[in-house]
């Protein structure tokens, strides 16, 4: 396997005095979908955050063979790391083409930024159509597009995805998936994938790590993990 694209080592973090992850380690190598795993509480938004720099952590973060401890959050978007957050993040007073273009702010070329602005819309026509309607008017599912989109206007190389499928139909759930699992695919973007809908994840991801109270309880390959009943009945609630 080639080397990892992002390595997480001891990994300790939280808010104020107390922590909420312990000695965390996980890698995610190109082209890989890495579940996370656990319950309410088990530390896995707090995970992201801190891998996106706005959680402060002890430990080691390595991206590209890179040590990210201490670099800010904008210079994270500028080395190829993009952050999904829970509750989709979409501006709602700006419209559909203005949110997707935030995502491409920063880079200096202009020409590939139209270009992948273009390629988000082909990705998603929904969003095509409605280029521009502000985000409140549009529904949960073309929300969650649309926070996607900007993401990937800017050519991540790793998404960290925050819990793509709450709030949303099974249907869009699975669009949601396919569409990660064609993107890992076709330009082999890594993601790193926080989803309570454990089949769900399972079913698009090549590897997951479980989380239970900030501490990793279990690592293996997705196909391993969703045969495992005593693992599946003690954490991951089916």
């Amino acid at each position: 396997m080639t080397s990892a694209l992002l390595e997480v080592e001891g990994l300790t973090a939280g808010y104020g005095a107390a922590p909420v992850l312990h000695d965390v380690d996980l890698t995610v190598h190109p082209g890989e979908i890495v579940a996370v795993l656990g319950a309410n509480g088990a530390g896995k938004t707090t995970l992201l955050r801190t891998l996106s720099g706005l959680v402060h952590g002890r430990g080691r973060i390595t991206f590209d063979g890179t040590d990210l401890t201490g670099v800010r959050v904008e210079r994270m978007v500028h080395r190829g790391i993009a952050h999904v957050p829970e509750g989709r993040g979409v501006v709602t007073e700006l419209t559909v083409d203005e949110n997707l273009r935030l995502g491409g702010l920063w880079r200096r070329d202009r020409a590939d930024a139209r270009r992948a602005l273009d390629e988000v819309y082909d990705l998603f026509p929904p969003l095509a159509q409605r280029r521009a309607y502000a985000g409140h008017q549009l529904s949960g599912g073309e929300r969650q597009m649309l926070a996607l989109g900007r993401a990937l206007v800017g050519r991540p190389r790793l998404l960290l995805l925050d819990e793509p499928s709450l709030g949303l139909a099974p249907r869009v759930t699975g669009q949601i998936m396919a569409l990660l699992r064609d993107l890992r695919e076709r330009t082999g973007l890594a993601v790193l994938l926080v989803e309570q809908n454990v089949r769900s994840a399972l079913s698009v991801a090549d590897a997951g790590v479980v989380l239970a109270l900030g501490r990793v309880v279990a690592r293996d390959r997705a196909a391993a993990l969703s045969t495992d009943d005593d693992l599946r009945h003690a954490y991951l609630g089916f």
